[in-house]
């Protein structure tokens, strides 16, 4: 196998790992934190799509029974990028449902205020 594409699937894997943790850990903060999360999820998710990139270039610059071989793992790794990516999405969401909550809820304390002065 290519060493290259073994040192790229290395990588990913780790970085995978690392943003499914991170996504269930904003998962379970808010405010700051949360956004914090969310901006290392976003960039984490932007080196996976490069790595993943970077794989496939690797992968079809190879002989043909190698070629086979490592892009079937690598549609293994872009489903579960795609996996990583609608978690990622859910998370955030949430985050922006609850800024838009929040956001109500004070219009409404100022509308309330106005009412009573």
């Amino acid at each position: 196998m290519s060493q290259v594409f073994e040192g790229y699937e290395r990588q990913y894997c780790e970085l995978s790992v690392n943003l499914s943790r991170k996504c269930t850990s904003a998962g379970s903060v808010d405010g700051e934190q949360k956004k914090q999360k969310i901006s290392e999820i976003k960039a984490g998710l932007d080196d996976a799509d490069a790595l993943i990139r970077k794989m496939d270039l690797e992968a079809r610059s190879l002989q043909p029974s190698m070629k086979a071989t490592l892009l079937a793992k690598l549609r293994e790794y872009k489903t579960d990028l795609n996996n990583l990516k609608s978690e990622f999405k859910r998370v955030s969401s949430a985050n922006v449902n609850l800024a838009a909550r929040d956001e109500l809820l004070e219009l409404g304390m100022a509308d309330a205020m106005m009412v009573i002065e």
